[in-house]
């Protein structure tokens, strides 16, 4: 379960951020995970709530966007994303890809008071 400590370094990102800008509380953390990083937002959530609990952050709503994968076949120069999961390319069926999006995992934005 990879979601714990993802959501332990992201809440303390959070909590540094909202300290250094002299939050008092955060109401809303909006972030974006690539696909392939494979996290499953209720557990990540849950996780997340755990590692804020008695914090500033502890009653943020989580605003999660997951980020289809996006390929370029190296082939044929083609762009497309990717669908249950088949990795080749939709025009020559090549398997040589590269990833234009899909892996990302960063805090868009923290909101507070």
């Amino acid at each position: 379960m990879h979601e714990s400590g993802i959501a332990e370094d992201l809440a303390a990102i959070v909590l540094e951020t909202a300290r250094r800008v002299n939050l008092s509380k955060v109401t809303k953390v909006n972030i974006s995970f690539g696909q392939m990083i494979q996290i499953v937002p209720d557990i990540f959530e849950f996780a997340f709530r755990e590692t804020v609990r008695n914090s500033i952050a502890e009653d943020a709503e989580l605003d999660i966007e997951i980020v289809p994968v996006k390929m370029k076949c190296m082939n044929c120069g083609s762009d497309f994303q990717v669908k249950e999961n088949r990795f080749a390319c939709n025009i020559c069926r090549s398997t040589d890809l590269g990833i234009i999006q899909g892996k990302e995992l960063f805090i868009k934005s923290i909101e507070g008071e």
